[in-house]
């Protein structure tokens, strides 16, 4: 049964206290980074995957993990590496001697929260296995498939400096992550703060403020957030924008993007403006909800072309181009 925005808003307003703790306590730990740690919590409302994307040094790793320590789930850590083989993240199946049978060993990825450490430095195998986890929600060992645990999230972080022993994510792979959250250095004030909390040994303790059932009630409330179809129809032409940009005013796009986003895209946007509404207290998505997220979505979804990286372009650049020509309902 449907509700209406108005009803839906007391709802939001009890979890957007439970979301405060969450804030609260990772902000022990976080000094700024809002931006990232908002777009964690929206993978996990969303149920979408993140690739975060930075240099070594942005509190990426830490930020993961802080997340994961201020729910009650199950949280694992891989490190990817050149020489990790699929049964390092699945499992494998084990010879028991003793009754002669075969038994499942579960490897990390059975868990709530994957952190894949380094991404792109795992060979295509492990990608591959990993592809199927986040598809699928689910692995395949031997010939059995096993189901992962609800909420499964995997938040993915990759160096885009150093690209000696990394392989280039696959582009079915990259299209899988709902975001693409580019980490940027802190301001002078944050620095100052973060040389004065970790220049001594001691840590602040974090606590678990949150249940993997109050995550699943917050994508139900998410799932209720009201978008009109004026909404709908401005987030298809932003997508469809990037794929025949002639047809939109933006006939200069025309050879600088090779392929335009996937559908994937268009359901990224919508799951991800309905939260961007839930996280502000509304009870409606605005095509304000659609241009705050786009870019997070969009960014990895575009392959440019060789002309656009001549005249040194970026993805984000030509997004902001389409949201600035493409009508505002």
């Amino acid at each position: 049964m449907s509700v209406t925005a108005e009803e839906l808003l007391p709802e939001i307003e009890a979890q957007a206290a439970s979301l405060q703790k969450l804030r609260d306590e990772v902000g022990k730990v976080m000094v700024g980074q809002t931006y990232m740690v908002d777009r964690l919590l929206m993978g996990l409302i969303a149920d979408g995957h993140i690739l975060l994307e930075g240099i070594p040094g942005l509190a990426k790793t830490t930020a993961v993990k802080t997340v994961a320590q201020a729910i009650q789930t199950g949280f694992s850590r891989i490190q990817f590496t050149p020489d990790l083989l699929p049964a390092d993240l699945i499992g494998t199946e084990v010879y028991r001697p003793h009754n002669h049978e075969f038994v499942v060993k579960k490897g990390p990825v059975f868990t709530n929260l994957l952190l894949a450490d380094e991404i792109n430095r795992a060979p295509a195998k492990v990608q591959s296995a990993l592809l199927e986890a986040m598809q699928e929600r689910q692995v395949t060992i031997g010939d059995e498939s096993h189901a992962l645990p609800d909420p499964f999230l995997v938040l993915a972080t990759q160096n885009p400096i150093e690209q000696e022993g990394t392989y280039p994510l696959p582009e079915a792979q990259v299209d899988r992550f709902m975001l693409k959250l580019k980490v940027s250095y802190p301001d002078k004030l944050e620095e100052k703060e973060i040389m004065r909390r970790m220049a001594n040994r001691h840590r602040p303790t974090v606590e678990a403020v949150l249940t993997a059932d109050d995550i699943r009630a917050m994508r139900e409330i998410a799932d209720q957030i009201y978008l009109d179809s004026k909404v709908e129809d401005y987030i298809v032409d932003i997508v469809f924008a990037s794929r025949e940009p002639a047809s939109y005013r933006l006939e200069r796009l025309e050879n600088l993007i090779e392929y335009g986003a996937s559908p994937r895209a268009s359901i990224y946007l919508a799951q991800a403006a309905k939260v961007q509404a839930f996280l502000s207290g509304r009870g409606y998505v605005t095509p304000q909800d659609v241009k705050t997220i786009g870019p997070d979505v969009l960014r990895h979804r575009l392959l440019l072309s060789y002309e656009a990286e001549a005249q040194e372009l970026t993805a984000d650049d030509l997004i902001q181009e389409i949201f600035g020509t493409v009508d505002v309902p």
